[in-house]
């Protein structure tokens, strides 16, 4: 099968000739007039190497090398650039570029670097360390984007830093309202205070108050001693109330009087008790329409409101995605102490086209039972249960294909999970082994699965 390469090239002369004299060696080529197009292709349509000018409208080369790094990480990328701006070619190189071509290109010289960058692409590249996300002193915490809505949203937690308001989030469940919560908190005055984090919704009804608000010794059967609520804990700091939907009206009445008197009363006490905090709520339904259907005080959702942080679903920011794989990737490489090389191109796909239902939540779990799987290799599509479910496919497949591309799937899948054993895979496919050995053929399971079944069986 003929390699296929994408040309980047703003100049239609140019791109043109270098398209002519690669199809007559015998290269597939695609071609792209600026990076923004390329960038679009290379989402739908996987290559083997990418020849890109670094002069261009709408997206110059380097960004687009920049989002290349991240999306198709295993693409090498040969960058064009004037003879006269040679440090172009070298920042390119230091920022993941296979290679470089200086203009006015050489034709044969053209061919050797194409030539050697298809070989390396063929490859396992080394694993990519996204270390400056990993960092756990970092000033956002672990919160990851470039997607427009998210940096709106950085600076907004930015600019809460100098004042402790009161600040509601909302969102899908999955979103990451706590790791927000987090941010605004290390991220200004109140970092070197408590940051308390509650669920409200895992307190039982009767227990809210004591628990918010603390009790004195006495106040009620198994009150032998005096304890703090979640309010005094947090004194000077932040109180996270997730879920904040589920407090019942009672219990929001009290809240409301602790907002405006910034004190509290103990249950079984009559002294109030000042406190300084600044509360963060979080919640996933709608509160407004909850305030509509009588469900939550409104003018206690008028003192929750003052600055309100509306994270988007991840279906929101697709753009995000390949770098929050890699620091989920890194961050259970090393939780787990697995030696997991990477994430494929057409496994980043997959994530890339898959419906985020469960949001950053979602794709953390799936990343994490990836790496489980994963050892010594890349991150393969065989190794995310939608991917094995069939979510994610060609729409150009006929039924026969489609269905003949979920069987081979599924058994690389079943494989892997019962650690290439083929007697104990074919027990749980509910097949024979003679027919599992029949499939492996029919179905061209890579040479690399029946290497490691060969492997864990000597050990």
């Amino acid at each position: 099968m003929s390699k296929s390469i994408l040309i980047v090239e703003d100049e239609e002369v140019l791109r043109q000739s270098l398209a002519e004299l690669l199809v007559d060696e015998g290269y597939e080529t695609h071609q792209a007039c600026d990076g923004k197009e390329a960038y679009d292709f290379i989402l739908n349509q996987p290559v083997d190497l990418i020849l890109t000018d670094i002069r261009m409208p709408n997206m110059d080369g380097m960004e687009l090398l920049g989002k290349l790094q991240q999306t198709a990480p295993q693409t090498p990328v040969i960058v064009l650039t004037a003879y006269g701006t040679v440090e172009s070619a070298v920042s390119a190189m230091s920022n993941g570029a296979h290679d470089y071509l200086l203009k006015p290109v050489n034709f044969d010289e053209v061919l050797l670097k194409i030539e050697r960058a298809v070989e390396f692409g063929d490859m396992d590249r080394t694993r990519r360390v996204m270390t400056d996300q990993l960092a756990e002193d970092s000033t956002f915490h672990n919160l990851v984007g470039d997607a427009q809505n998210m940096t709106k949203l950085f600076d907004t937690v930015k600019k809460l830093a100098t004042v402790k308001t009161s600040v509601l989030i909302v969102g899908e469940s999955g979103t990451g309202k706590e790791l927000f919560a987090r941010a605004v908190h290390y991220n200004g005055i109140t970092r070197d205070k408590p940051f308390v984090a509650v669920n409200c919704g895992a307190i039982p009804d009767n227990l809210i108050e004591s628990e918010l608000f603390g009790y004195r010794r006495g106040a009620f059967t198994g009150a032998i001693r005096d304890k703090k609520g979640y309010f005094e804990a947090a004194h000077h700091g932040t109180l996270f109330l997730d879920e904040i939907s589920t407090l019942p009206v009672n219990v929001q009445s009290s809240l409301l009087r602790a907002l405006e008197q910034r004190v509290v009363v103990p249950v079984g006490d009559t002294q109030p008790r000042p406190v300084d905090v600044r509360i963060i709520a979080a919640s996933n339904r709608d509160l407004k329409a909850m305030v509509t259907e009588g469900e939550f005080r409104e003018d206690l959702l008028y003192r929750l409101d003052v600055v309100k942080l509306e994270l988007p679903p991840l279906r929101q920011r697709k753009e995000d995605i390949p770098a929050l794989v890699h620091h989920f990737l890194n961050k259970y490489t090393v939780q787990m102490n697995k030696q997991v090389l990477g994430i494929t191109n057409d496994a980043m796909r997959a994530m890339l086209a898959h419906e985020w239902r469960g949001n950053v939540r979602e794709l953390e779990n799936v990343i994490e039972r990836a790496v489980i799987f994963a050892e010594d290799r890349h991150i393969e599509p065989e190794d995310l249960p939608f991917a094995i479910l069939g979510l994610t496919h060609d729409d150009s497949e006929s039924l026969k294909e489609a269905m003949r591309q979920f069987e081979r799937h599924h058994i690389i899948y079943c494989l892997r999970r019962h650690n290439f054993d083929k007697a104990e895979a074919a027990k749980h496919l509910e097949i024979g082994i003679s027919s599992l050995y029949r499939k492996l053929e029919e179905l061209n399971i890579p040479k690399q699965v029946q290497e490691e079944d060969a492997a864990k069986a000597g050990m």
